[in-house]
């Protein structure tokens, strides 16, 4: 790509959350790089995208998973100087119990959910701060804050994604480069084809298109919202949990033991 365009990359771009933002990132004038495993679902969204909204459309196919993959993707956000936005999207989670889950099922989900994310995001800051413009925008879910027996893995992996999301807020507040973090409940997406237990099996009164997802989670983006809930109607209820969990942490800031650990 040739272009004076800022640049979006975006991991998990082959379908779902991460194509819808292909699209209407490209409607505001983002040249993009696709990233995924699925080289012909990438170039099938690539020529979509492009005929509708004639941007220039990198697509590299990858799997965040796999080491050498993993380095290319931060090769190229070290590099290429126009990139401006990183939409860190790709995720997985196979539903199971701890006991239960195979060894490759949670290295896999550590992998794309904790370790991607983290190494992407150091990759391509250092270039938006010595800029003093960009963004940065992960795709958690709202099941960080909420494990059941099944999602106890991701659940806490998601749970990491808001934490490190929050703390880069805290890093980057003196600058002009934004982090925002997009917090989904249920979500149309093939998400549910791989994790044992399909999307049938919700509430469809429950289940949010990607199309609204991603239109809500850029609205919340243009407020200036660091942590977006689409499915939240109440705003409140998010400001509120923020209020409990400060006045927590700012209950433990004391060397003496509480009265109820006290020896009788």
């Amino acid at each position: 790509m040739s272009s004076s365009k800022p640049v979006a990359v975006i991991t998990g771009a082959s379908s779902g959350i991460g194509a819808v933002y292909a699209d209407r990132l490209a409607a505001r004038g983002y040249d993009l790089v696709l990233v995924a495993r699925r080289a012909e679902r990438l170039r099938e969204v690539s020529k979509k995208t492009a005929t509708r909204h004639g941007v220039g459309i990198r697509i590299l196919k990858a799997d965040l998973t796999v080491e050498a993959d993993l380095a290319s993707v931060e090769d190229l956000l070290r590099s290429d100087d126009r990139i401006a936005l990183l939409v860190n999207n790709a995720g997985n989670g196979k539903l199971s119990s701890t006991v239960d889950m195979r060894d490759a099922d949670a290295n896999a989900t550590l992998a794309l959910n904790v370790v991607a994310p983290t190494r992407l995001v150091r990759a391509v800051l250092p270039k938006l701060v010595k800029r003093n413009f960009g963004a940065i925008i992960n795709i958690g879910s709202v099941m960080a804050f909420h494990a059941l027996p099944i999602t106890t893995l991701y659940s806490a992996t998601k749970s990491y994604l808001l934490t490190f999301s929050q703390g880069l807020k805290g890093e980057l507040a003196e600058t002009d480069v934004r982090v925002q973090v997009v917090l989904p409940a249920g979500t149309a997406t093939e998400f549910y084809d791989h994790t044992g237990i399909p999307l049938s099996a919700f509430d469809p009164a429950a289940i949010m298109t990607t199309e609204n997802l991603v239109d809500a989670a850029l609205a919340g983006f243009d407020q200036g919202e660091d942590v977006t809930l689409p499915s939240v109607h109440d705003a409140g209820l998010w400001a509120a949990y923020e209020t409990a969990r400060s006045t927590l942490f700012g209950a433990t800031q004391t060397g003496d033991p509480a009265p109820r650990y006290a020896a009788d």
